[in-house]
């Protein structure tokens, strides 16, 4: 054989193994998807989701409990014959750190793959419009010492945050300055703890939480809402998707304006949905009000002290006050989400954040508001609801955003 005939040969050998790896590669992360997705399964199941051989599909088995992805966790319940030996993603080995930041708090999670919290601390560090890189990398080492997770074990970071944030960049548009010009969160985390990291908006992670694991499971079309102290935003889950939109931003409902002399908006417009939405804005004006001489069982001795369980005990008691903000807040949200409703023509739509609280003080009048506004083949199916997973949903959906990106993005 020629020197050529001996470099092709060669050549396509590699190439030929190249494209083995690649299938071998493929297949790992579809088998790994399927048990993160849907839990324990034998290896006849795994071999008939993944439309391949029982014995291929044995031999990753073995490599990936080699890796430590996989671990046998027992027989399978069978009503006749030998049980199979079921197999599970290893909760002892891979873990995902979570990283919720606000504006005014942060806290971050340890998950193992069985969405399991296994450690949780308070971070001693807010989203401020000035670089936090150096001080997030101390505050996340810390962290883990604290957990005594080694930082090797951790399989990604997954941090949540408020803002305009461009998913295929990780820049946060909102506050540009967290990290130098042109730098983004993830890149610069990366960079400096050599741990893949991800960054995705606070309720996008909420939307995803509630599509694998809550209200929204098993459901094609929802739009969840996040009332929170300093905000209100918006998911879009679309045909079983989270809508991202071209730059990220897809959802920002919060800056529709809904009151053309209301107050000035931090994004600079007057009137924004989110000027009349958010706690912060409930307690200020329920504070006006009772300094104007309004009744209610919020003194005006207690005036500084007024907090959203004060409110929510208030409402219960049956103060007038209370109830007619709540209502006039449900209203102006129900308005808006009508249109998103004609838009999306949702099954659900889940309230979250602190003002879920309130459950059917804000419910009822979001829903009446949409009930009003939407034509009636469109609200007939239609459901509102309390989120039942509560704060969990952000971890969760933070936890599913990491292993599905880390899957998707993994060769080996």
């Amino acid at each position: 054989m020629s020197d050529l005939s001996k470099s092709i040969s060669e050549g396509e050998l590699v190439e030929k193994e190249s494209i083995v790896d690649l299938k071998k590669s493929k297949l790992k992360r579809k088998l790994l998807q399927q048990l993160y997705n849907q839990g324990n399964f034998t290896i006849s199941h795994l071999s008939k989701h993944v439309h391949t051989s029982v014995p291929s599909v044995t031999t990753l088995i073995e490599e990936l409990i080699h890796e430590k992805w996989i671990v046998e966790v027992g027989p399978a319940e069978v009503q006749l014959g030998r049980k199979p030996a079921l197999y599970g993603l290893n909760a002892r080995e891979r873990y995902v750190l979570a990283l919720d930041m606000t504006t005014y708090s942060s806290k971050a999670y340890i998950l193992n793959l069985h969405n399991e919290v296994i450690f949780s601390q308070a971070i001693p560090l807010v989203i401020e419009n000035k670089a936090m890189v150096e001080s997030l990398t101390k505050e996340i080492r810390a962290f883990l010492q604290a957990s005594s997770i080694k930082i090797q074990e951790l399989e990604a970071i997954s941090i949540s945050m408020p803002g305009l944030i461009n998913p295929k960049t990780g820049i946060n548009y909102t506050y540009p300055s967290i990290c130098a010009q042109g730098k983004s969160l993830p890149e610069e985390l990366k960079k400096l703890l050599h741990v893949k990291t991800y960054v995705i908006h606070d309720t996008k992670a909420i939307t995803l939480g509630e599509h694998h694991f809550g209200l929204a499971q098993n459901i094609q079309h929802a739009i969840t809402v996040n009332m929170d102290w300093n905000g209100v935003g918006f998911g879009l889950l679309v045909n079983g998707q989270v809508v991202l939109g071209e730059s990220g931003f897809a959802g920002e409902l919060a800056h529709i304006q809904v009151k053309p002399q209301g107050e000035l908006c931090y994004c600079g417009k007057v009137g924004c949905l989110d000027t009349v939405t958010k706690a912060s804005y409930l307690i200020k004006r329920i504070k006006e009000l009772i300094k104007e001489g309004h009744v209610s069982l919020l003194t005006k001795e207690n005036l500084e002290k007024i907090d959203i369980e004060m409110v929510v005990q208030a409402a219960n008691q049956g103060d007038e006050l209370a109830i007619d903000l709540l209502q006039d807040m449900g209203h102006e949200m129900g308005k808006v989400l009508a249109i998103a409703v004609h838009l999306l023509n949702p099954k659900s739509i889940i309230i979250h954040g602190v003002l879920a609280n309130l459950g059917d003080f804000i419910r009822n009048p979001i829903e009446q508001a949409i009930h009003e506004n939407c034509l009636a083949d469109y609200k007939e199916n239609l459901q509102v609801e309390i989120s039942k997973l509560g704060a969990s949903a952000k971890i969760l959906g933070l936890q599913a955003y990491a292993i599905h990106k880390t899957l998707s993005e993994n060769a080996g």
